[in-house]
Formats: C-alpha cells, structure tokens, sequence
C-alpha cells in the first residue's frame, strides 16, 4: 500500500530545473491532501471541493469496516463534497493531521500515500468522539499547475472512542 522508493526526488541533482520541477509537482501533490483536510476541518466548501477531480472516487469503506459501517462508495466531486460537508456541518468538528507523506509521479499522474490522524467531535457533546489512525492511499492527476485527487482510498489502522456515533 505505501510508496517505498528509497529517495524523495528523481531528478538528477545536476538539473535544477527538473529538480525545481518535481518539488513544485511533489508540493503541489500535498497540498491536494492538505486542501482535503482542511477543507473539512473549516468546513469549506470552495477549499475543500478544489482537492478533488470532477470524476473523482473516495473510498471510506475500508476504514468504516472496522467498526461494522457499510458506506457507499462515493464517486464525483459534487457527490463527495456534498456528503461530506452535510454529514459534518454543524454536527460534527473535525481536525486532520497529515504525516508520512510519500508520492511517485508519473507525468501527469501521481501516487500518495501518507498517514492521516483524524480527530472528530460531536459538536453538542464534545465527549462522544472518534480519533482515526488512517493510511490514505490517493492517486493524484494534474490540473494545469495544481493536482487533484483522482482516487482516495482510506483504511484504517486503529482507532479510539465511538466512530459509529460519529458516522452514523
């Protein structure tokens, strides 16, 4: 599941312009992921519907398996953003940490894959709440001069509290 090149850069060293490159291109990758957690955090619309595709899929099922949920998977980026937000505004506070960020880049296509610690919090009873230990596997395409999530796959490696209170 996680990207295990032993370098961050393919570049060669000697050319800088490929090197200034691919580091545009590697933070321009997770800045997409950042964009989607922040997005939910401030409960954004705008931010957080500007990390995905149009035609793009995010997979929840794995993680939600875990405590026995069966979300549908959800495809297109209004589907998403419109899910998302509506099961969080107003009902739920979120924050999203982002570690472990490792990314390949193949042209115009990307992979990452990071761990991502996710805090929720129901927003009338702050001791009801969940805290996620999630790998996010993501495929990533280009959009003039930023990427955007084609695919995000999200498992779970354990978590602490009550996520079905939080999911539904």
């Amino acid at each position: 599941m996680y990207v295990t090149q032993d370098r961050a850069l393919t570049a060669p060293a000697h050319d800088t312009a490929a090197v200034v490159a691919e580091l545009r291109d590697r933070a321009e990758i997770t800045d997409a992921l950042y964009r989607f957690g922040l997005g939910q955090d401030l409960k954004d619309k705008d931010l957080f519907a500007s990390a995905f595709a149009v035609d793009a899929e995010l997979d929840f099922r794995p993680a939600a398996a875990r405590w026995g949920a069966e979300p549908p998977l959800m495809s297109g980026r209004d589907t998403i953003v419109t899910t998302i937000l509506a099961m969080f505004t107003g009902r739920v506070d979120t924050t999203h940490q982002v570690t472990n960020p490792r990314i390949t880049v193949d042209g115009d296509t990307a992979r990452l894959t990071a761990l991502v610690e996710a805090q929720h919090l129901l927003t009338a009873d702050p001791t009801t709440h969940a805290l996620l230990k999630n790998p996010y596997d993501v495929d990533l395409v280009r959009d003039g001069d930023r990427w955007v999530i084609r695919r995000l796959r999200i498992d779970n490696s354990w978590y602490t509290g009550a996520p079905a209170s939080i999911f539904g």
